[in-house]
């Protein structure tokens, strides 16, 4: 059996390396993203583990059909930007990571809101200029606020376990119910009613397709005034400069983004020596409301571990078997 890892980091390679060794596996590690031109890489592999932000190309799969190449295992969990269709007409098997690590996601979307409550971008800011005093940045503690979780799933039920911990009034929303939840009567009946009743909206919820937001002007407006919101799942969930225009207005208290609807070529990247032209970005980076990272909440020793191993081991069982838990159904 030999495989071909494409995209890999270097932080990712030493798991690669090491999961190759135990399991006497041929693992062929390439740095570049998996692209028509790279996919040429993959001949005379039996299959392709990958992980990219940028959309695959329909001709990825054309080829890989035609290498004799069907399975696909990515090493996250979304798959918003993997066609399908193309998927199917050439009869080629998806599996991604559906859990790296729920905690490291859950864990860094309440420690950009305990950044955001305490002012600790604007304080830091301050006293590097030697600038000591205490106002204006009083704090907000969040034992006093009702936190909206939107998505309980993995990482929707981990932060709800924390923000409980800090003794935080929790209500949530999610078209499917967990019964433990449902038994605590934490569910709302809508997502219109989380945001009308929570002081901090944290997003634990896929992409709702191109085109849709679920923050936006007319969202906010039925929001509670000098609330917050977290976003660490999709970036398109959030239209940005609505978003800034209400903490810009006072309407909103801040936010905390993870995630940026145009983060494509910009997270993970160093533009330190280049014009910046986004205008929209550069006003969240500049303003002491918005706590802005990027794309980082899952980025643990952990995680990133979990990544690069579950989707080898899920690449294994599908070429053994036909088959592995992790597959996607990709008729839904």
């Amino acid at each position: 059996m030999r495989l071909i890892d494409f995209g890999v980091r270097e932080d990712e390679k030493k798991y690669i390396e090491e999961w190759s060794k135990e399991n006497n596996i041929e693992v062929k590690i390439v740095s570049d993203l998996l692209t028509p031109e790279t996919v040429q890489l993959a001949k005379g592999y039996d299959g392709i583990v990958a992980y990219q932000q940028l959309p695959y190309d329909e001709k990825i799969f054309d080829a890989m059909n035609e290498y004799g190449i069907h399975v696909l295992s990515l090493r996250n969990v979304g798959v918003d930007n993997v066609p399908f269709a193309a998927l199917k007409k050439n009869q080629i098997r998806l599996t991604n990571v559906p859990s790296y690590s729920p905690e490291a996601i859950a864990e860094y979307s309440v420690t950009g809101l305990m950044a955001l409550l305490r002012n600790l971008k604007h304080m830091i800011r301050k006293v590097d200029q030697h600038d000591f005093q205490w106002a204006p940045d009083i704090g907000r503690e969040l034992n006093q606020l009702t936190v909206g979780v939107a998505g309980t799933g993995r990482i929707g039920r981990a932060a709800i376990k924390i923000y409980q911990g800090f003794g935080a009034k929790v209500i949530a929303y999610d078209k499917f119910h967990n019964p433990e939840l449902e038994k605590e009567g934490m569910y709302v009946d809508d997502l219109d009613t989380l945001l009308k009743e929570s002081d901090v909206v944290t997003l634990h919820i896929p992409s709702l397709g191109k085109g849709h937001t679920l923050i936006n002007s007319k969202s906010i407006a039925e929001m509670k005034d000098n609330a917050i919101v977290i976003n660490t799942a999709r970036g398109d969930l959030i239209n940005t400069k609505d978003l800034y225009d209400a903490v810009a207005s006072g309407k909103l208290y801040g936010a905390v983004l993870d995630v940026y609807e145009k983060e494509v070529g910009v997270f993970n990247s160093d533009l330190s020596d280049q014009e910046f032209s986004d205008d929209v970005l550069d006003k969240v980076i500049k303003s002491p409301r918005f706590i802005l990272t990027p794309h980082i909440a899952f980025y643990t020793t952990k995680a990133v571990k979990n990544m690069a191993t579950v989707s080898l081991n899920a690449m294994v069982s599908e070429l053994n078997t036909g088959t592995s838990e992790n597959e996607i159904d990709l008729e839904k």
